[in-house]
């Protein structure tokens, strides 16, 4: 994430502290619990994949608190890149390109679910 956008190091910030590295702020226990926090939307929504729009207020109010902290949309296509990067790592050959396209247009509805700011509706 950082070696892609050095600049969302200071969005990441627990007790007013400011890390001086990538490598401080992903040693941080904090910034664990926040990677565990992203896993369990992830994990949520692949869980409701049938039936996003369950989650559309969680996820709407999830992406105003995430405005109201500074993170920008382009920040959101980053954190993507990361996670289909961590995927294709992890999977190894079985990341095909239909599960790769499968993995970007449920993080792609996801965000457009944190980003909407009335009368959410979640499309697959």
């Amino acid at each position: 994430l950082f070696d892609l956008d050095p600049d969302l190091l200071p969005l990441f910030q627990y007790n007013c502290k400011q890390f001086a590295s990538p490598q401080e702020c992903l040693s941080a226990p904090e910034f664990l619990d926040h990677i565990r926090k992203v896993m369990l939307v992830i994990d949520a929504a692949v869980s409701h994949l049938e039936n996003l729009s369950c989650l559309e207020e969680y996820l709407c109010n999830l992406g105003k608190k995430h405005q109201a902290v500074g993170v920008k949309v382009e920040s959101f296509s980053t954190v993507g890149e990361s996670l289909l990067y961590m995927l294709e790592k992890c999977l190894g050959a079985a990341f095909s390109p239909e599960v790769q396209e499968a993995w970007s247009k449920l993080y792609n509805a996801v965000v457009k679910a944190m980003q909407r700011q009335e009368e959410p509706s979640v499309e697959v």
